[in-house]
């Protein structure tokens, strides 16, 4: 695998090298959820330190054979030719004397299994620390794919509280980064593709760039064996008890229910118990609740409208097309690829190109292109009506109000007129208890661009129309920068 576009995160580990506060010593926690690329990133860092650096990650085994691998590692040597150690103490105390007062770097990846065989783990590993390697040239890294686990870390509970020298949460990769992967793809096939998988590195990895999208999906995706379609339930598997109940709130989420009643009724788990489940699979960044943007900040928290939706792409597309026909993949896979050529289209206009156009305006923030800085950024729905693209500042009232449009055809002037005629007086009528006096900013965006009389009728209606292409350069040149 290839390390692309993970400047900012070099950087950051980079600088760990050269800091004398509060080291040299530092104690770092890196995590990201399963194939993000935290162990290619963190070896390549290594390797080019030019520091001599030890990696190990954990597995799912008995304790005693974790702390005999460990040292194995340290001492260059094969497992078999590793002592033995009976706790984890001991174990930090022979390493301390074999890394001595040499500047190195330690990786040790997929922490939570080490802890998961013996709770004693992470209160040896803190007493070393404040012993042994505080006090040294170490520049020790913690990894691991379980969220959740990883981020108690930081907790006031944890034996490491108050150690940590720096953190980071390793992200998927932007949208500009895609084109990496497929040089040959057009903007639409990335967009998809994006729709489809996100920006998980490992994911784009499996995908055949030589291929169109169209064949990755029947030959890739959808292949016997394919890891893709394995994928959800080994990742839930590792991630909680009683993954077969999360499946099915994933499952009644996926088929469309984003309410709690609907997805209660989806799913038959009880209401007494779904927001917890609920509550798991947002720590986990499965499921994500959002609130209209237009939701005033002191009322978000509490607010009825919130809506639940898959936060992972891949969850996305595997609980909308593959999920449902799981139980036919192997005997009828062309059945599932006639389903997802139907409703492929859709779903990327929903999910994705929504998605970009919302990241879009924040780029655009970012650069100067918008005279105003927002605030929040989503969409809004109401009994009234429903708008793809929303940006808000409370305190000087601007209020941007796009739509998306991932049609076949350019956009016409109607659509236009639309958005500012027909749509913008039922968000303000919405918005009337706020008594803010709302200054519109109405935004469309279009795969295919825009008619000459929707230009011309944009320009006079003040809005700001951005098409496939203009977006696709700018991610680019953030991608590049």
């Amino acid at each position: 695998m290839r390390l692309i576009d993970r400047q900012a995160e070099l950087a950051f580990l980079d600088q760990l090298l050269s800091r004398s506060r509060p080291g040299p010593a530092q104690l770092v926690l890196l995590y990201g959820r399963r194939r993000v690329g935290k162990t290619l990133l963190l070896r390549t860092w290594a390797q080019r330190s030019g520091l001599p650096f030890t990696y190990w990650a954990a597995e799912k085994e008995p304790a005693a054979l974790q702390r005999k691998k460990l040292y194995a590692r340290l001492l260059g040597v094969p497992i078999p030719q590793a002592p033995t150690f009976a706790s984890w103490t001991e174990l930090w105390d022979a390493a301390a004397n074999l890394l001595g007062v040499e500047r190195r770097i330690l990786i040790l990846d997929e922490l939570p299994y080490a802890a998961e065989a013996d709770p004693a783990m992470l209160s040896a590993l803190q007493h070393a620390w404040d012993q042994h390697f505080q006090q040294s040239q170490l520049v020790l890294v913690l990894c691991g794919s379980q969220v959740r686990t990883m981020e108690t870390l930081l907790a006031r509970q944890s034996p490491l509280f108050g150690r940590m020298t720096g953190q980071w949460r390793l992200r998927p990769l932007p949208f500009g980064a895609l084109s990496s992967f497929f040089p040959t793809w057009d903007a639409e096939e990335r967009v998809a593709a994006y729709a489809m998988v996100g920006g998980i590195p490992a994911y784009l990895e499996w995908l055949d760039p030589d291929r169109s999208l169209v064949e990755n999906i029947r030959h890739v995706m959808l292949a016997p064996g394919s890891m893709f379609v394995a994928e959800p339930q080994f990742l839930l598997y590792d991630e909680v008890r009683e993954p077969q109940t999360y499946l099915a709130i994933l499952k009644a989420i996926g088929a469309g229910s984003h309410t709690l009643q609907d997805i209660g009724n989806a799913s038959l788990v009880g209401s007494a118990h779904l927001s917890a489940y609920l509550a798991t699979l947002q720590e986990l960044r499965l499921v994500e609740r959002r609130i209209p943007a237009t939701t005033a900040p002191a009322r978000r928290r509490k607010s009825r409208q919130g809506r639940y939706h898959l936060s992972d792409p891949y969850f996305r597309f595997y609980f909308r097309f593959i999920a449902p026909f799981h139980d036919v993949l192997e005997q009828d896979p062309d059945r599932l690829l006639d389903g997802v050529r139907q409703g492929l289209r859709a779903f990327v206009g929903q999910t994705a190109f929504e998605q970009l156009a919302q990241e879009w305006l924040l780029l655009a923030e970012t650069h100067g292109r918008l005279p105003w800085r927002p605030q929040t950024v989503g969409s809004h729905w109401s009994k009234r009506v429903q708008v793809d693209v929303v940006a808000v500042n409370w305190e000087s009232g601007d209020l941007l109000l796009g739509e998306c449009k991932w049609t076949g055809e350019t956009v016409n002037r109607e659509i236009v007129r639309d958005l500012v005629e027909v749509k913008t007086p039922k968000v303000l009528a919405d918005l009337a208890a706020t008594g803010v006096p709302w200054r519109v900013h109405p935004a469309l965006f279009a795969r295919r661009g825009f008619t000459a009389a929707a230009r011309q009728e944009g320009e006079r209606l003040g809005a700001l129309l951005v098409d496939l292409a203009q977006m696709d350069g700018d991610f680019a040149v953030a991608a590049a920068g």
